[in-house]
């Protein structure tokens, strides 16, 4: 009977701990169904959040777009985002300057151009290059001229990937690919990428030389003719010409110049049939064909075909009178006039009667007297 009994209570022992673990396993199983559970709500949460987010990015993005083509410049189609933006950026078109330095009178599209001129004339440069010791009054420029010591170039071209060491140079560069011509001439409205070319053009219109080879006194209107021009003097003469003894740096120059001597014209006009020694002077016959006249005062409005015309005619607005008489030191504005006075002094008398051989020194004068020939008027 012990025996039995003994049988039976482990037998109860064995059931008990069998309950046991299969309780302990169904809530290790309840555990790791939650934590998946968890787990599972989490992701979705996040997944939520990204799609909340993507919509906002998206309708910003969409919000932005949306103002770039409420503000957009009617010259070069430029998008901008404010209408102060647009505004800065229509200056640059028109070429107004409204802010103006009190010291100088130079004028500035922007009120931070001016600040920076002004800052200039102080004269103050507390930020000096470490490597060089050039010093300079801003921060920025300090920076971007160390670049130059670096070879660092942060700023690169998204379409032909050319790296830039300066923003200004990568900004004007961005202008070859987007077309965008911002500096425009008041004369021909003609656009131009970059301030230092509408300058150059300008003294298109002015005949205005400013640049000047310290060797020889030559001017040119561009800076770049300038430069070609200094390789002459740098380059030894090895073609001279065997009529005047004029060298040149190359065969091209001197065959051009021989013409002169020659008088050949081998460039010749198809529509009227004129010939020309040189393309140049060709390209300025061309202009009585189309009528272009790119010389403009800016004084009165009044246009020209020919530089020589122009700079004559600058005359009246400046008052300038270059050709001065020798024997009563007269002066004259045109050349004309000047040829004309001079025949009081030299008693030249270059109008002739072909009926009594009188002469005269004025066409005036022939005239008055032909018409006691003739009786008629002329």
């Amino acid at each position: 009977m012990a025996s039995i009994k003994e049988e039976s209570e482990d037998i109860e022992i064995e059931d008990t701990i069998s309950v046991k673990q299969e309780d302990t396993e169904e809530q290790t199983d309840l555990m790791l169904l939650k934590e998946e559970s968890e787990e599972l709500d989490g992701m979705k949460e996040k997944d939520q959040c990204k799609k909340n987010h993507d919509n906002v990015t998206e309708e910003i993005s969409d919000k932005t777009s949306s103002q770039k083509s409420n503000f957009t410049c009617q010259q070069c189609g430029k998008g901008f985002s404010s209408k102060a933006s647009l505004k800065r950026h229509i200056e640059a078109h028109s070429g107004e300057r409204p802010y103006t330095c009190q010291q100088c009178g130079k004028g500035f599209t922007s009120k931070a151009s001016l600040k920076r001129h002004i800052d200039a004339h102080s004269g103050e440069r507390p930020y000096a290059c470490p490597q060089c010791g050039k010093c300079f009054n801003k921060k920025a420029t300090l920076q971007e001229h160390i670049r130059i010591h670096t070879r660092e170039k942060p700023y690169t071209c998204p379409q032909c990937g050319n790296c830039f060491t300066q923003h200004g140079n990568f900004n004007r560069h961005m202008r070859v690919h987007t077309g965008e011509k911002p500096y425009a001439c008041k004369l021909c409205e003609k656009s131009f990428t970059t301030k230092l070319n509408l300058k150059d053009h300008i003294n298109s219109h002015t005949g205005e030389t400013p640049f000047t080879c310290d060797q020889c006194e030559r001017r040119f209107r561009y800076k770049i003719t300038l430069k070609r021009h200094m390789k002459i003097h740098l380059r030894k003469s090895n073609f001279t010409c065997p009529q005047c003894g004029m060298s040149f740096s190359d065969s091209k120059n001197l065959t051009n110049h021989v013409i002169t001597h020659t008088g050949e014209k081998p460039h010749m006009c198809l529509q009227c049939g004129k010939t020309c020694s040189n393309n140049t002077n060709l390209a300025v016959h061309m202009r009585i064909h189309t009528g272009e006249k790119p010389f403009t005062c800016p004084q009165c409005g009044r246009s020209f075909r020919f530089i020589g015309n122009f700079q004559t005619h600058m005359r009246v607005h400046t008052g300038e009178r270059p050709y001065i008489c020798p024997h009563c030191g007269k002066s004259f504005r045109f050349i004309g006039n000047f040829h004309t006075h001079m025949r009081i002094h030299t008693g030249e008398r270059p109008f002739k009667c072909l009926e009594c051989d009188e002469s005269f020194s004025y066409q005036r004068n022939l005239k008055t007297h032909l018409l006691t020939h003739s009786g008629k008027e002329f």
